[in-house]
């Protein structure tokens, strides 16, 4: 998913917003839904269709971050988990891949304000926060080789002063020349072992790029193949040491956000199907999932997903089963609401330039990307055995 134009930086009113540190944004809730709708009907809608075909939107993204859509789930700017969830979802409803990239630059932010470090809690945390510097995540790979599905791939050995990293990562997104992204490396010890696990700021520009493969869509979200190849990691990069705790303590925030991006591609299927509805409800009426039962199911269920977004940090087992569930179901109603979508609109919808035909692409990426459906449904089977009682005398 490379991106087929040329990276570029965000508009010049981000590149000269405020450094200094008493400096706060007006990012109250109302600002900042109001405009991200604005910017999702208007500009980006515009450019959805070259989004899916290659057009990174970094000016975009820029013009979110400045009304506070990429911010406000830090804790610094009120933990409001559940308002940038629904900016994803403003954004995602006009385009997929947009809220997708949302939610990568949202989690680095995520990796950076949890780090503790001051080399990277600080300014750097701030101008990412706002869109005024850009990352995403590396995070594929480790968190399927923390549920023992594949084996990490990037290697670390510890040196003076830090660590040297090598290893390939065959795709990363929401990331290009001068930007950077969260990445995880095992440590190797005695006997070539993995010791435990550092996570770091890796920035790009330390790091060959290599394209990847084109994909069916979402080709707008810059994403390529990552070689670091005895890359120095010191203190200054290290986001966590080890790297599991911070993670345990992020998960369910780091899957909970991702529900923007299914409730959002929901959402636009359901207006495509509302848009036909006065030409074709007559016919449309034998159709499975109809209008009214996509919107009653989006309404339960993003009530639950917001339920959910006002604890993030909740640790307990029975917390994150619900999550785990919540993004399984999430994926499940965008891929069903997407297909009916097209159905309702019947040849208009086929068109290779058809919002619906998009959609499609873009509801079978909220169900693959990780964790993919059959991820999250492995992850609440293994939780759900811990938590069961052990049999007694041959019966459960």
């Amino acid at each position: 998913m490379p991106s087929a134009l040329a990276l570029r930086p965000a508009d010049d009113r981000m590149a000269a917003a405020p450094d200094h540190p008493d400096w706060t944004p007006d990012w109250t809730d109302a600002a900042v839904l109001a405009a991200t709708q604005a910017i999702a009907e208007g500009p980006l809608s515009a450019a959805a269709a070259g989004i899916d075909r290659g057009a990174y939107p970094l000016d975009l993204l820029g013009r979110l971050g400045d009304a506070g859509a990429l911010g406000v789930h830090l804790d610094r700017h009120g933990a409001r988990l559940g308002l940038s969830i629904a900016a994803m979802q403003a954004a995602s409803r006009a385009c997929g891949a947009t809220g997708f990239l949302m939610w990568c630059h949202d989690v680095c932010g995520l990796y950076l304000e949890q780090s503790g470090n001051p080399a990277l809690s600080g300014a750097v945390l701030d101008a990412h926060a706002a869109g005024r510097t850009f990352g995403g995540t590396a995070l594929s790979n480790p968190m399927k080789a923390f549920a023992g599905i594949e084996p990490i791939l990037l290697r670390a050995r510890r040196v003076p002063g830090g660590y040297r990293v090598s290893g390939m990562l065959p795709w990363v997104s929401h990331i290009g020349p001068g930007q950077y992204c969260g990445a995880i490396a095992g440590v190797v010890g005695v006997g070539d072992t993995i010791s435990h696990e550092i996570m770091f700021l890796l920035a790009c520009d330390r790091a060959e790029l290599r394209p990847c493969p084109h994909f069916s869509g979402m080709e707008g979200t810059s994403t390529w193949g990552v070689r670091v190849d005895d890359l120095f990691v010191g203190r200054d990069e290290i986001i966590a040491d080890p790297a599991r705790p911070l993670i345990g303590r992020i998960r369910g925030a780091f899957i909970l956000l991702q529900c923007g991006m299914g409730l959002g591609v929901t959402e636009g299927s359901l207006d495509a199907m509302l848009a036909v509805e006065e030409t074709l409800g007559h016919v449309n009426q034998f159709l499975d999932d109809r209008p009214d039962a996509i919107a009653a199911e989006l309404a339960e269920l993003r009530a639950r997903v917001m339920r959910l977004a006002e604890t993030p940090y909740d640790g307990s087992t029975d917390y994150l089963i619900d999550v785990l569930d919540a993004r399984a179901q999430t994926s499940e109603l965008a891929l069903r609401a997407s297909q009916s979508a097209l159905l309702h609109q019947g040849a208009r919808g086929y068109l290779m330039s058809a919002a619906p035909q998009r959609r499609i692409r873009e509801a079978h990426f909220v169900a693959i990307v990780t964790p993919a459906i059959k991820h999250l449904r492995w992850e609440m089977a293994r939780l759900s055995r811990e938590t069961l009682p052990a049999s007694e005398g041959g019966r459960a």
